[in-house]
């Protein structure tokens, strides 16, 4: 050690040497260069290593075989952070021998940085004492007692976790609120942003409200804490009421009339960027001790990068909820005789824009046209293209299309311009030409009258429409489709007719809202059913209108729910997709309120494979039919007489099937007709006959039937009575 070095020089004669202070007092004296990696020991300091007394200079490998590891890891920790705080390092330190297997002793070091300009090389010069380890069972009173290191790393786990969790600024706060340090826990926080030259309260907790109001826009010159760590980026800690009275005088009034004992301001430090300031205050006297000290620091890096994602988050969530609401309409002005609601909801993941949009279109005619579909992808593409096509079909129905025209004026349009993209683009392929992605879209169009509840609708590749009647039965709607749009530019689109009777209830929907949280097309029916099925409807209470707001939230909350952060289980956020969705009802006045069920399907002769369909189809207007045998009566009658018109006329089948009366007493009449005069006849098929059944069935199975002439054609009908059994020998 050199004689000369300033530190063992003291400017006092009266006073004894430094060097004579320390040996009488068993204090090493060691310094640790950084630049070179060696550390300088005296004779005490060599001693107290389990080296020979004498002073001596080592590599950092050396002394640190003379340390437990684990000690080790912690006071490179502890320097690390004098190093960034420029305060004191400080630890206890246990000594191995030789061998590495056995503790000579314990230490404990004192030591204090030295910046070497603005490089990042310092120098610690610091002291070694032994001290006496505590007997068993007997911990030291300390601010962390016990196992604090096992208690600190689980905390900063826990707290990692919850940060990490966090999606919003409002939920980073609340899990920095919640914090519970080990064995030092805060009474009151508080975060300060910028904005400018001042200082901004982004949130805090354990105050009343209104007390950040003095704090509030405060400039960042003011002789406060938290502008000065902002200003410097440097932690300010103050352990008693008198080191804040005496460091910030000017600002001390504002803080003493909350009683905290202690302050610990800590930098908000992003990318080498200060953002802020965390404030923690406690009611009890905290000496903040390099352990302490390590721990608030980790939990505020950790909390600035939680405010640093959030702010990103919800910055991107602004920007692309923007966009698609700028791409999504308003609904217009209210329909006499009907109700519309409407939901968007995009994925949960991503820049949560995609490619599904609804919209409402008043037509020339008088009538009202909605749309809703889904372009292919989640991306800035896929909401382009989705606000492209949106308003191309607007302009096709606007000009007094029909639907079917609608929609193969809308496939043209998106074949082309999805061509025209992906050869403009400077993306290239594998063989080096141009890169091709194509992308193609789902559509339902849906032309109404609100006068007479007619619906006319054309379907590209879309699900189909769920109608809820007025006595909650709930019917998937088969309906005619095509292509989805932009696939084969000269795709048909046929059109399908149907009425929305007084008090019932469409419901028209893009996959997400089906094929989700693991479901397919029919688990995800069944589920949307379900949510149908128990909507009050105009018993609500609230209107028409109101009750349709309500069912929309219903059908979104099904899927959606309440985030993780806040919930676990079942109704955790699965959202895997956009979610569009349209309610239409036709509203009735008193006089038309009915509990009878009605309905109407259209069997073209081009599509024998919609008779399955139909059998389907009238198994769910019957759901809650009292004789399964009945059931599986009417679906083997309604199937024979579509059956005979595709195989015999050259016309389609239109089959109406209506339910009246109170449950368990009620008629269902079936009644399939078609164009053609031909009347059926009674006939006595042979044992290897083929046809010639279908009247027979009738007889046997129907409560009464029938065949009616029309001017245009025929009708073939029968009736059921629930409560007869199987039907036989009912009367009509």
């Amino acid at each position: 050690m050199r004689t000369d070095d300033p530190l063992l020089q003291v400017g006092d004669d009266s006073l004894p040497p430094v060097r004579d202070v320390l040996a009488a007092i068993a204090t090493g004296l060691w310094r640790w260069d950084n630049a070179s990696g060696t550390v300088t020991l005296d004779a005490e300091a060599a001693r107290l290593l389990g080296l020979p007394a004498r002073a001596q200079t080592l590599s950092e490998a050396g002394v640190r075989s003379r340390f437990h590891p684990v000690d080790w890891n912690e006071i490179y920790g502890t320097v690390q952070l004098a190093v960034a705080e420029g305060t004191l390092a400080e630890a206890r330190l246990r000594i191995m021998d030789e061998t590495g297997r056995r503790v000579l002793r314990t230490v404990r070091s004192r030591s204090k940085p030295v910046m070497h300009g603005a490089t990042e090389a310092y120098e610690l010069v610091g002291t070694l004492q032994e001290v006496t380890e505590p007997a068993p069972g007997t911990a030291a009173r300390t601010p962390v007692t016990g196992d604090w290191r096992r208690s600190r790393e689980a905390f900063l786990l826990d707290a990692g976790r919850a940060l990490a969790e966090a999606r919003s600024t409002e939920e980073v706060l609340r899990v920095a609120a919640g914090l519970s340090m080990p064995g030092f826990s805060p009474d009151g926080l508080a975060v300060f942003g910028v904005e400018g030259e001042r200082l901004t309260i982004i949130g805090h907790h354990g105050h009343q409200p209104g007390d950040d109001g003095p704090f509030s826009a405060m400039p960042l010159d003011t002789d406060y804490p938290a502008a000065e760590v902002v200003r410097t980026g440097r932690a300010v800690y103050l352990s008693t009421p008198e080191d804040y009275r005496r460091r910030y005088p000017a600002s001390w009034p504002l803080a003493s009339r909350f009683e905290r004992q202690s302050w610990a301001f800590l930098p908000l430090t992003v990318a080498g960027r200060t953002m802020g300031a965390w404030m923690a205050a406690f009611t009890y006297p905290v000496s903040f001790t390099p352990d302490e000290r390590s721990v608030l620091t980790t939990v505020v890096r950790m909390l600035a990068q939680a405010l640093s994602r959030a702010g990103v988050a919800e910055s991107e969530r602004e920007l692309t909820e923007g966009l698609q609401r700028s791409m999504l309409p308003m609904l217009g002005p209210q329909i006499p005789g009907m109700s519309v609601a409407a939901r968007y909801v995009p994925t949960g993941g991503g820049l949560q824009v995609g490619g599904d949009w609804y919209d409402m279109i008043p037509l020339p005619s008088g009538r009202i046209a909605f749309v809703i579909g889904d372009v292919q992808g989640h991306d800035v593409r896929a909401a382009g293209l989705m606000g492209q096509l949106r308003i191309a079909l607007r302009a096709y129905a606007s000009e007094g299309h029909r639907p079917d025209a609608v929609l193969s004026r809308a496939t043209r349009f998106l074949s082309g311009i999805t061509e025209s993209i992906t050869f403009g683009s400077s993306g290239t392929g594998a063989d080096g030409g141009t890169a091709y992605d194509p992308r193609f879209a789902t559509c339902l169009y849906v032309e109404a009258d609100p006068a007479t509840g007619v619906l006319e609708m054309a379907r590209a590749g879309h699900p189909e429409p769920a109608i809820r009647m007025g006595d909650g039965t709930v019917l998937q709607r088969p309906t005619a489709g095509g292509l989805p749009l932009g696939i084969d530019p000269d795709a048909d689109y046929p059109t399908t007719r149907l009425v929305l009777e007084p008090g019932e209830t469409m419901l028209i929907c893009t996959d997400g809202l089906i094929e989700t949280g693991g479901h397919d097309l029919d688990s995800g029916w069944s589920r949307i059913r379900a949510i149908l099925e128990e909507y009050p409807g105009e018993d609500a209470g609230e209107g028409e209108s109101g009750g349709l707001e309500q069912l929309a939230d219903s059908l979104v909350q099904a899927v959606h729910g309440p985030s993780s952060h806040h919930t676990t289980g079942p109704l955790a956020d699965r959202r895997e997709d956009d979610i569009a969705i349209l309610l239409l009802s036709r509203t009735s006045r008193p006089e038309q309120r009915t509990d009878a069920r009605r309905t109407v399907l259209t069997i073209a002769q081009a599509e024998p494979e919609r008779i399955a369909g139909a059998r389907r189809h009238l198994r769910d207007l019957l759901h809650d039919w009292a004789d399964d045998d009945q059931v599986d009566s009417a679906v083997l009658m309604v199937s024979e007489m579509l059956t005979n018109v595709l195989v015999h006329t050259d016309g389609d089948a239109l089959m109406v099937a209506e339910v009246t009366g109170e449950p368990g007493a009620r008629r269902l009449r079936a009644e399939v007709a078609d164009g053609s005069d031909d009347l059926p006849h009674k006939r006595r098929p042979g044992e290897l006959a083929s046809s010639g059944r279908g009247l027979v069935l009738m007889e046997l199975l129907a409560g009464a039937w029938g065949v009616d002439p029309r001017g245009d054609g025929k009708s073939i009908w029968f009736e059921l009575y629930e409560g007869d059994g199987d039907g036989e020998g009912g009367v009509g």
